[in-house]
């Protein structure tokens, strides 16, 4: 058996976010500039339902097993109910909504926006818009461990929030890499994150603001090539960490996907390389698979997109090679 397949009816433009449900592994989310999201089910290769936008959508995230949300170019944060194949409109950011995660104990979405704020929302609610909190910047990237809020913007600027004390960020921090933020993701452990940049690097970051800890943070070239001397350089576009070995994956418009043990700053696999750019990738909850989305990212403008490849899914079944070196199961 092949250890990964490619899902049948992928989106017809570049794939925005590809999300698996935090209950169901086989359950995945892929928005895209197509104006859609699609529901699937990876164990049977099955398209389940698809919801429509009225412009590109640029991120998706599930609440639980049956509900989603959605927002992107038009403004507006969508619910998803994946049951009943309907869709609510919860409120709107005033300009493209480029960011979300979902606090499943506090049953609450947090959406980042160009308008340069965060706002919280609870669907329950008769005014589902809880709060909105104004930041420097435009919103690239967020993520969520635990209370802790990870909101990467424009400038190369961070900001920690924990999400019970919004009045002010617990920290702000200028990026550790002299390029554009890329990609985000936080720790499995709660202990800091990863950052990606479009100059084909990766920083390890950790939360502990004390000396000790600020000692172990390290940056790396990645996602790089030497092609005839001469060094080519690809963004990092995502990065995703293992629920459970704590491990992280990055992805990058060079089409490759590689895992990484970050403790030990050694790269564990590069997976054979895709046939064009990987925009978007995401472990599900068992840490069990892997979805890739494969698509071209725009960075040779026009010309490239003349001659790029249709969009694809992948989902890959992963092994021992996301597990750290000498890992015993306790």
């Amino acid at each position: 058996m092949s250890d990964q397949i490619e899902l049948a009816s992928p989106p017809f433009d570049s794939v925005s976010s590809v999300r698996f449900s935090p209950s169901n592994p086989d359950h995945l989310l892929v928005s895209s500039w197509d104006t859609t999201v699609r529901f699937y089910d990876v164990a049977t290769n099955e398209h389940k339902s698809k919801y429509d936008h009225r412009a590109a959508v640029l991120a998706t995230c599930f609440a639980d097993g049956t509900h989603a949300y959605s927002g992107g170019l038009d403004t507006s944060v969508r619910e998803l109910d994946l049951q009943a194949e309907k869709v609510s409109h919860l409120g709107q950011h005033s300009d493209a909504i480029s960011a979300m995660n979902y606090h499943r104990d506090k049953k609450t979405l947090i959406t980042g926006s160009w308008d340069r704020t965060i706002r919280f929302w609870d669907s329950r609610a008769a005014n589902a818009q809880q709060s909105s909190h104004d930041l420097p910047e435009r919103v690239y990237n967020m993520d969520l461990v635990e209370n802790i809020l990870v909101v990467a913007m424009a400038s190369r600027l961070f900001h920690i929030y924990d999400i019970r004390k919004m009045d002010s960020p617990a920290q702000t921090r200028e990026s550790s890499l002299k390029f554009m933020t890329r990609a985000l993701a936080c720790m499995a452990d709660g202990q800091g994150y990863a950052t990606g940049s479009v100059e084909g690097r990766i920083a390890v970051e950790y939360f502990d603001p004390s000396p000790q800890a600020q000692e172990k943070k390290y940056a790396f070239k990645c996602h790089r090539q030497v092609v005839e001397s001469t060094d080519h350089v690809w963004p990092v576009n995502a990065l995703a960490f293992h629920p459970r070995y704590n491990t992280f994956a990055s992805a990058g418009s060079d089409g490759n996907v590689s895992i990484w043990d970050y403790k030990s700053k050694k790269r564990l696999r590069q997976y054979p390389k895709f046939n064009a750019a990987v925009p978007s990738i995401a472990f599900n909850c068992d840490g069990t698979k892997l979805a890739v989305g494969v698509s071209y990212t725009w960075d040779e403008g026009e010309e490239g997109a003349r001659t790029a490849e249709r969009p694809a899914v992948y989902v890959k079944t992963v092994g021992d090679e996301v597990k750290p070196k000498g890992w015993t199961d306790t």
